[in-house]
């Protein structure tokens, strides 16, 4: 019998490797960072086997580090991921995404009836009410918007 060969995934020299994504998410992070394009190399794992989560994705972008308002938008979906930044093979900075408590200017409320929805001047936000699973509630109307609503709109 034959043992069968092990596949690797390259090593990037220079960029960002987000790890302990929520399984089946990858493809939403990918939304939010507008990735792929014809200029970056991406390569995705998807419920790669995990201790800690069960299964899990990672995403490996070379070339590129992510803004902290990228990494915001990843903590609403995978709030679980760590991020590494690589420099010369080498990790030079790992961290975990942190959910802050309230959330600014990145989600729409779902609510077509709320303030935020016409044309007053007033800064979109929500509270958030829960960290695993992700739960929103929208400072103005009080919608509760829970996982599903926020994937959709990445």
């Amino acid at each position: 019998m034959k043992t069968p060969k092990e596949l690797k995934v390259k090593p990037i020299k220079n960029g960002t490797v987000i790890d302990h994504i929520t399984s089946n998410r990858a493809l939403s992070v990918l939304k939010i960072l507008e990735l792929p394009n014809e200029k970056t190399t991406v390569t995705v794992a998807m419920n790669v086997l995990s201790s800690q989560m069960g299964s899990k994705d990672i995403v490996k972008i070379e070339g590129r580090e992510l803004a902290p308002k990228e990494v915001d938008k990843i903590a609403l979906i995978a709030p679980s991921a760590t991020i590494n930044i690589i420099r010369d093979y080498e990790i030079v900075e790992k961290s975990k995404v942190h959910l802050l408590d309230k959330v600014k200017d990145i989600l729409k409320c779902p609510n077509p009836n709320c303030i935020t929805n016409t044309d007053e001047p007033v800064q979109i936000k929500f509270f958030v009410t829960g960290k695993k699973p992700v739960v929103l509630r929208c400072y103005y109307c009080e919608r509760i918007m829970e996982e599903d609503e926020i994937e959709a709109q990445f």
